[in-house]
């Protein structure tokens, strides 16, 4: 059947559905010097106040609460992105890609899901005859990204397509890479996946567990969940190559298994790093936690240790874009890969 792509380029590859295989490793403790906060949050996770009966009952988290500063900060911004949000639009020519199942398009950052979303449906309403009788549309976002995080949105056009692609996420068999700049010591790898666990106590920030503890429940009934991230350095200070996405290759020596906190050395030279990230598992705040953990700490992000103000300048919200995505097609079978168009900070971050 044949499909319409507006605007933007669409691919159809038969590459390998899963580019994150995981084989075999041994753990590889990898320890980055690390100096914490002292905030402690609203739950049990300020190590310093938990009593033996807690100690005994739930993990506890390996990454810092949220700093100080970012209450007002996240405040600020969700007001405007709820203003930038009302008067956000879209049209056809936006879109990255469309079929009479599913649509792709390009969020950016600082406005919400649900007002991208509201502006396809506008978009596809309008195009219908007024004269002709039309089904209902049944459309659904297969996928969601942070208010701040910009980049490829999945929206289908009927329940069937829509229970079949969130299941693929679910899954894992969607592979997805995302770019982040970063401010932080220039990392001694080129490629690495980290392993560990992740979750919230009731009414509590998302942190980083020990791999161990996944599974384990945590106040409020929830469980550590396990989380995989892999991570290539693509340039540091502009100095680089921004690469196409590749198959990140498994080697036992450059794996975190996360069991114990991060020690990070934050007297050293801050640089600008550019990172694919490519998360196996589709956890909240993943990326932007496993960067903390890295101790390249993604700009902008405030809940997460990343610099708002650098070099001169205010940021308004975290540099992180989802790139691209790669799956079947859940009516053809097609290998499909979208690509969205890199936003500003990372082009110039290339080629300052």
């Amino acid at each position: 059947m044949k499909s319409t792509c507006l605007g933007r380029t669409f691919f159809f590859f038969p590459i390998p559905l899963n580019l994150t295989t995981i084989v075999p490793v041994r753990k590889t403790l990898i320890k980055y010097n690390c100096c914490y906060s002292t905030m402690s949050d609203s739950d049990h996770t300020d190590p310093s106040k938990l009593t033996s009966q807690n100690v005994q009952n739930y993990p506890v988290p390996l990454s810092p609460p949220l700093p100080l500063i970012s209450k007002d900060l996240e405040l600020s911004r969700a007001m405007s992105a709820s203003s930038k949000s009302s008067l956000y639009s879209t049209s056809r020519r936006d879109f990255i890609y469309e079929d009479e199942w599913l649509i792709a398009v390009n969020k950016p950052q600082g406005v919400y899901c649900e007002s991208v979303f509201e502006s396809v449906r506008k978009v596809l309403s309008e195009s219908i005859d007024p004269g002709i009788e039309a089904s209902p549309l049944e459309l659904h976002l297969a996928n969601r990204l942070d208010r701040d995080t910009s980049g490829l949105m999945l929206i289908t056009k009927s329940h069937k397509v829509a229970a079949k692609l969130v299941k693929a996420f679910t899954t894992h068999t969607v592979t997805k890479t995302y770019i982040a700049l970063c401010i932080g010591s220039v990392p001694k790898w080129e490629k690495i996946t980290i392993r560990s666990g992740h979750g919230r106590s009731k009414f509590g920030a998302w942190r980083v567990y020990a791999a161990s503890d996944v599974g384990r429940k945590l106040p409020g009934g929830s469980v550590v969940r396990d989380m995989e991230t892999s991570f290539e350095l693509l340039s540091v200070n502009g100095q680089g190559i921004l690469k196409e996405p590749s198959i990140f290759e498994q080697d036992e020596s450059k794996v975190i298994i996360v069991e114990e906190r991060a020690v990070i050395n934050r007297e050293g030279k801050k640089d600008e790093i550019l990172v694919r990230a490519s998360p196996k598992s589709g956890r909240s705040h993943q990326i932007r936690l496993h960067c903390q953990y890295l101790g390249i700490f993604i700009r902008g992000d405030v809940k997460y240790e990343g610099l708002h103000e650098w070099r001169g300048r205010t940021y308004d919200g975290h540099e992180l874009h989802a790139e691209s995505l790669s799956f079947e097609h859940p009516i053809t079978g097609h290998q499909l890969v979208f690509k969205a168009p890199l936003p500003s900070w990372a082009t110039e971050a290339w080629h300052q």
